[in-house]
């Protein structure tokens, strides 16, 4: 099981390019960082977590352009976004964020998505909570015209083009769509339009098991990958590993650089331990 750096990169806190090298330097398979374009501040929506959001959602950097910082300071590990809020984003524009991070990388970008939870910030993007399955669905399957037709067409309810020219193409020949989300919605999604299943870290063993439960059900031949899992809890880890995940990215909470770097030394015991 590959061992990676799941990240929240913050204003204030490690330098992404700094972040990126420690990654790779210590071993680490991959680096994925997570998106909020904003947090309203009248927000309904509960945290899925349970108990008060951390003020950092606020602070993020913006995921695409943090990864290119760390491309450009590393050569190796897998960059991700663990998750980016699709639903919030144009397709058209992100199709090249995306690819145009794929080649300045060199082909090491793995790109995860999910439809978000913060109905406020969706709003505010003028999306409609109620329908951000089905709109993530054509972004999905409008996303891979994009990436390998010349003459990118695509018609659909929520997303419709006529034929357009966009380069660059992903330098990898199928860049890995990775769709995030817990429930059977996601799962089936997986299964129609992924090449992968990103998934939140369980708290428990019980939790993983009920997760590849899931995934043996919807979308049995699917890769699974986890974000945010707790890098002190060994027997959950323990339980991805034995269960057969492609990768636990251990989470990474904002902080200065040293502390950073000296929790990036206590994690990397655990690319040894799993490796």
């Amino acid at each position: 099981m590959k061992i990676g750096i799941g990240a929240f990169v913050a204003d204030g806190a490690i330098r992404p390019d700094v972040l990126g090298r420690a990654v790779e330097e210590r071993g680490f398979e991959s680096l994925f960082v997570t998106e909020h374009s904003h947090i309203p501040v009248s927000r309904e929506s509960p945290f899925p977590l349970g108990g008060p959001m951390p003020d950092y959602y606020a602070r993020l950097l913006n995921p695409f352009v943090a990864l290119t910082a760390a491309a450009v300071a590393t050569s190796r590990i897998t960059l991700g976004t663990g998750i980016a809020l699709m639903t919030q984003r144009d397709v058209i524009y992100t199709a090249k964020e995306v690819a145009s991070l794929d080649v300045v990388s060199g082909g090491r970008v793995l790109f995860g998505v999910a439809p978000g939870w913060n109905k406020e910030q969706m709003r505010n993007h003028g999306t409609d909570p109620r329908t951000r399955g089905a709109l993530l669905d054509e972004q999905l399957q409008a996303l891979r015209v994009i990436w390998t037709e010349d003459e990118a067409e695509f018609h659909g309810r929520f997303v419709d083009f006529d034929p357009i020219w966009s380069w660059p193409k992903p330098a990898q020949e199928r860049l890995p769509l990775y769709v995030g989300g817990w429930g059977p919605a996601a799962a089936a999604r997986v299964a129609a339009y992924g090449d992968g299943w990103l998934h939140g870290g369980a708290m428990d063993p019980d939790g993983v098991k009920a997760q590849f439960e899931m995934r043996a059900e919807y979308a049995p031949d699917a890769p699974m990958s986890v974000f945010g899992a707790d890098g002190d809890n060994l027997a959950v880890l323990d339980a991805y590993r034995d269960g057969g995940a492609e990768r636990v990215a251990v989470v990474l909470e904002p902080a200065s650089e040293s502390d950073s770097l000296a929790r990036l030394d206590a994690l990397a015991g655990l690319v040894h331990r799993y490796g």
